[in-house]
């Protein structure tokens, strides 16, 4: 049996936030400041806030989709989000523990859409725009990002193969970046090591099918013998994707 996706050990290490955080560090790809690994106390969040300053995200370490994330404005709210985080990461993922980092107001999130095969090649298939989001969940994803400075755009998908190559990766991918536009820099964030609901907007605008290329490349075939090479990737079109969300 082969399964299509990315090796368990790129799953294991990507879905660990601390861990992608330390392989980004060493990939020469800039992230957001934050702890170093998992904290395990308000005492530890508290100190990171007196040295970096306020306001501060605390995220579940071993999880997504908007559960287990509090913003702290003030420090008088940091030990009722901590236990809300903890209690929230916990239920969702089986794990409480979380990270703290620096809380970006109002970027722009800015995905890249990855593909590596075993040969270690990678490629990008540009970028995604989902900042328009509902609770930390995305609602509308456009590629490419509209308004993206294309010095911007070169650097990210750069980067985003970079990491890439330096996980060893394999399979489809999404790397992701918070793009501070007041400062002009972005922030690498995650890795999601999977194809993604939003991988069909990709599709339209480049004429590559995603779910046949991980079905090719987990067979064996590299990227040069599926034709795709950084050189035949073009952006042909536009195309946005609008969920319908529940609460």
């Amino acid at each position: 049996v082969t399964f299509v996706g990315p090796p368990s050990t790129v799953v294991r290490d990507m879905g660990d936030k601390v861990v992608a955080r330390h392989m980004a560090i060493d990939a020469g790809v800039q992230i957001v400041p934050g702890s170093p690994g998992p904290i395990d106390s308000v005492r530890e969040a508290k100190n990171f806030c007196e040295s970096y300053g306020l306001p501060v995200i605390l995220k579940a370490a071993f999880g997504g989709g908007g559960r287990g994330m509090r913003v702290v404005r003030s420090l008088d709210e940091l030990e009722e989000n901590f236990d809300r985080a903890y209690s929230e990461a916990l239920s969702a993922f089986g794990n409480g523990s979380l990270f703290i980092e620096k809380f970006i107001e109002r970027p722009r999130h800015i995905e890249v859409q990855i593909l590596g095969d075993r040969a270690r090649n990678v490629i990008h298939l540009y970028d995604r725009d989902c900042s328009v989001q509902r609770r930390h969940q995305k609602v509308v994803e456009i590629a490419p990002a509209p308004n993206l400075d294309p010095k911007i755009r070169d650097h990210l998908c750069s980067d985003a193969v970079r990491l890439a190559q330096h996980a060893n990766y394999e399979n489809a991918g999404t790397v992701e970046f918070l793009l501070d536009e007041n400062a002009n820099n972005y922030y690498f964030i995650e890795v999601n090591a999977r194809l993604q609901v939003e991988h069909t907007v990709t599709e339209e605008i480049t004429g590559v099918d995603l779910v046949q290329s991980q079905i090719k490349i987990a067979s064996g075939y590299t990227l040069p013998e599926l034709e795709l090479t950084q050189d035949n990737i073009k952006v042909n079109s536009c195309a946005i994707q609008c969920r319908c969300t529940t609460e």
